[in-house]
């Protein structure tokens, strides 16, 4: 819910913030609202309230979370970037930037953010893409940068690296426990779709049961939350 009215501050970079946690809202809201050049204009927990508002109060920057009550994160990311163009995104999330970080880039974000991060590390983001920069982590930018430099093929493919947004969505919510109806519904799809979304998973993941990939998707989505080292899918074998 909206928290401040729509009228335009000149002077003020004016943030929304989108997580399905009143606590992470909270704590941004508080570390914005004791700066003198930010404002906090609104925020929402799901994908549908987040558009609408934003809609409405055309913030400068939206500080998005990619695990929504009703979508995912990435989704809202490219629908806000064809729509409301005008507004810079920060993907600010719980799992790793080495899975996460080029895909929020590609889908619309400048910036991608891990919870795990300073809470005031929220702000050097806003400040830099508020100045048309693209804010990644040293460790990320680097590892962007080589893969340019010298070639995709010249570094190790893991498979999970290979799965398509949708596909990693659909790994991602199976992990978290939901059913592929839940699925279903939260991401807008047939069931025909997710399960076929599913199998190509499975087939890329190198998992011969529909039971390996759920396993290894729930180790994978505890190990991301937990700061634990990843589990290792197979590698890809290059051609």
């Amino acid at each position: 819910m909206a928290k401040k009215s729509n009228a335009r501050s000149t002077d003020h970079v004016r943030i929304f913030v989108v997580d399905d946690h009143p606590a992470i809202r909270e704590a941004i809201a508080d570390l914005i609202e004791g700066t003198m050049d930010m404002e906090i204009v609104g925020e929402a927990s799901s994908s549908d309230e987040a558009f609408h508002l934003m809609e409405k109060l055309s913030p400068d920057v939206a500080v998005v979370d990619i695990s929504l009550d009703d979508a995912h994160g990435l989704d809202l990311v490219q629908n806000v970037r064809a729509q409301l163009p005008d507004v810079q995104m920060i993907v600010f999330s719980m799992y790793d930037e080495n899975v996460y970080a080029e895909r929020a880039i590609r889908a619309g974000a400048s910036g991608y953010l891990m919870k795990s991060e300073p809470t005031r590390t929220v702000l050097e983001a806003i400040r830099s893409v508020q100045n048309g920069e693209v804010y990644l982590s040293r460790r990320m930018a680097s590892r962007i940068l080589n893969k340019v430099a010298m070639g995709r093929s010249s570094e190790p493919s893991f498979a999970i690296d290979e799965l398509t947004d949708r596909e990693m969505a659909v790994f991602q919510m199976l992990g978290q426990g939901y059913s592929v109806q839940d699925i279903q519904e939260r991401l807008n799809l047939s069931r025909k779709t997710i399960e076929t979304y599913r199998r190509r998973a499975k087939e890329k993941l190198g998992f011969d049961t529909v039971s390996e990939l759920l396993q290894y998707s729930v180790q994978w989505t505890y190990s991301q939350g937990t700061n634990e080292q990843t589990p290792k899918p197979p590698v890809m074998e290059e051609n």
